[in-house]
């Protein structure tokens, strides 16, 4: 059951399709759910951002039973012509320093790449 957010009001600097990224680069095998709680956003709206990501090509799955293992395209420019030519990997190595909670969100990302 989806649990409600803490309101927040106002504008951020990360959109919450960077926050959900992120978090599937910290543990490429998390669920919804898990990621749900730690974007403060509702299961619904992670699965929305997750179909958006893969509708992007910035994201793939794979079932594994009842689980997902998710598969980011590092590669992959972001989607704002501003942004160029930065690529997920940038975005995700810049995420990363400054998050001491996800200090592997880069060494899982390369494992992805081989």
């Amino acid at each position: 059951m989806d649990r409600a957010p803490e309101p927040h009001s106002g504008w951020t600097f990360l959109t919450n399709h960077s926050r959900v990224l992120a978090s599937i680069a910290a543990d490429r095998t998390t669920r919804v759910r898990d990621i749900a709680a730690r974007c403060r956003l509702t299961e619904r709206a992670v699965q929305k951002i997750i179909a958006d990501l893969e509708a992007g090509g910035y994201l793939t799955h794979v079932r594994e039973g009842r689980s997902n293992t998710y598969r980011i395209a590092a590669h992959t420019l972001l989607r704002h012509p501003a942004d160029a030519p930065a690529s997920v990997a940038d975005l995700l190595a810049l995420l990363a320093q400054h998050d001491s909670a996800r200090p592997a969100a880069s060494a899982a990302l390369a494992d992805q790449e081989h």
